[in-house]
């Protein structure tokens, strides 16, 4: 085969041409053997904690064959994890080796930890299968520049580089499934969606289906169960992370087999830190995208998608603050760095068809919304985490992302679904795969497409815009500009390094 003739060229030539002689699957490889001509091939970028939680379900799809592996870490075990000993069992199970590790302490990750579990695991379930060892690359623009034959990436990086990489994989035409959320700027995210939808990739963006159940509720809404919808509150314990209130001053040395300046991507140059790494840097307004990045996307996307939510036009910040003593005087913290321990975020939306949109209510860091008359006489105790529908006519609560929906209205409250046996939980990480793999192989786009993610993308944005700014902030979202706040437009947008503008 010439060398500049990729795989999927080979394939539609041989296809095209009367001198190859079909040969039913089944006959070259056995029962459920799957040519390789037909998986696709994935390219890893990023193998940190999260990654090592959902690789079991890529590896145990026969249609998936991962060929390369991104991380500008080498191999270290400085890793955050949320259970100790969790990653390296979870790395245990995938290989089916007790032992594996025995003698080590610490979370791993890394690039080739990424490549040393998934050769392992391909060389042991799938020995009868044709695949090479997996390439492992500290730059994903490498990985892109050599691996042209690969079908998709899945973008597990730390936010600030979620736009980055995605829009780089996208131009290259290749397929992208990407964690959340799609960026930590609102101009990036917009830029995501965008270029997903001039090059007509396939998508999929990952907190799809989690918050079914506040899909389910809303259908209800619709079918006016509590009347006129007139609020939404959502409240997670997030932060998980330490919040930091200063900026580091000390600037130790990257630890070997970090190339720190891959990390920073597109960010600003500044001292490495460990502060600013691993599961750390959510809390940073450079590098994260705060606690409704992390959890409110889960909760609230369906929402956004079946009450038709658009772009939010205001966003209203009230955000815990800390001091600090100088020359004996003690004097309020300037933070225009790192995410508050604790905030509430109202939004708001455009009026549909001529009647008032719902207002949106977000909480963090162990705050709650007010409760009800009706619920609190009737010693309704409030999850840690959860969700308030409010009506003209009744009220809806239920777990975070849905779960056990109770309707208050006509002086009683009662199971939602009443007679139903509560949703069954996903099956795991192999279906969660199998949501967005038929859009990837040439089926219709996937649920959760960066194209249905406008909104809640949006509104996750401009809620940092209204932390960082201070002040509610009001949004022309056709031109993507801040109306009542000009020095808050700078927030809409990332200050690049030169070589990585967007």
């Amino acid at each position: 085969m010439p060398s500049n003739l990729d795989r999927r060229s080979f394939v539609g030539t041989a296809a095209a041409t009367s001198a190859f002689t079909i040969v039913p699957r089944a006959v070259l490889g056995g029962t459920g053997y799957i040519a390789p001509s037909d998986k696709l091939t994935l390219a890893h970028i990023g193998m940190g904690t999260q990654s090592f939680t959902e690789l079991a379900g890529l590896l145990a799809n026969p249609k998936i064959q991962i060929v390369a592996v991104c991380d500008p870490n080498r191999a270290s075990n400085n890793y955050v994890e949320w259970g100790k000993g969790s990653i390296r069992n979870t790395i245990r199970r995938i290989l089916d080796q007790p032992d594996w590790q025995a003698n080590e302490t610490g979370c791993p990750g890394g690039r080739d930890i990424g490549k040393q579990v998934i050769d392992a695991y391909y060389a042991k379930q799938r020995a009868t299968d044709q695949f090479r060892a997996v390439t492992a690359y500290s730059d994903f623009r490498e990985l892109l520049d050599k691996e042209r034959d690969i079908d998709a990436v899945k973008i597990m990086t730390p936010d600030h580089l979620h736009a980055t990489v995605s829009v780089a994989a996208m131009k290259k035409g290749k397929h992208v499934v990407v964690h959340k959320p799609l960026a930590n700027r609102m101009y990036e995210a917009r830029l995501v969606i965008e270029t997903a939808r001039k090059t007509g990739c396939a998508t999929h963006f990952l907190p799809y289906g989690a918050g079914d159940g506040n899909r389910r509720i809303c259908a209800r809404i619709n079918e006016g169960v509590i009347g006129t919808l007139r609020e939404i509150h959502n409240w997670s314990n997030r932060p998980v992370w330490p919040q930091y209130t200063e900026i580091p001053r000390e600037t130790p040395a990257p630890p070997p087999g970090f190339d720190w300046d891959l990390w920073l991507g597109p960010a600003l140059d500044r001292p490495y830190h460990p502060n600013y790494t691993n599961a750390v840097f959510r809390g940073w307004y450079d590098f994260g995208g705060g606690s409704m990045a992390d959890m409110g996307i889960y909760s609230l996307w369906p929402v956004f998608t079946e009450l038709k939510l658009p772009s939010p036009i205001s966003a209203d910040a009230w955000a815990t603050h800390t001091n600090i003593i100088e020359e004996q005087v003690s004097k309020r913290n300037k933070n225009d760095f790192a995410f508050p321990a604790a905030c509430t975020i109202h939004f708001t939306f455009p009026a549909r068809n001529g009647s008032p949109s719902p207002e949106l209510f977000w909480y963090d860091g162990g705050i709650k919304p007010r409760l009800p008359a009706e619920l609190d006489a009737a010693n309704v105790e409030w999850p840690i985490e959860g969700i308030l529908f409010v009506g003209d006519q009744g009220k809806i609560f239920a777990g975070f992302n849905g779960q056990a929906p109770q309707l208050a209205a006509k002086g009683k409250i009662e199971p939602l679904f009443p007679g139903e046996a509560p949703p069954r939980r996903d099956g795991g990480q192999a279906d969660r795969v199998n949501v967005w793999l038929p859009s990837f192989q040439g089926g219709p786009p996937s649920p959760g497409s960066f194209l249905n993610a406008s909104g809640i993308s949006d509104a996750v944005t401009l809620g940092t815009v209204s932390l960082r700014a201070g002040r509610k902030v009001l949004l022309d979202s056709e031109n993507m500009k801040i109306t009542n706040l000009p020095e808050a437009n700078r927030y809409l947008y990332r200050e690049y390094r030169k070589g990585w503008e967007l």
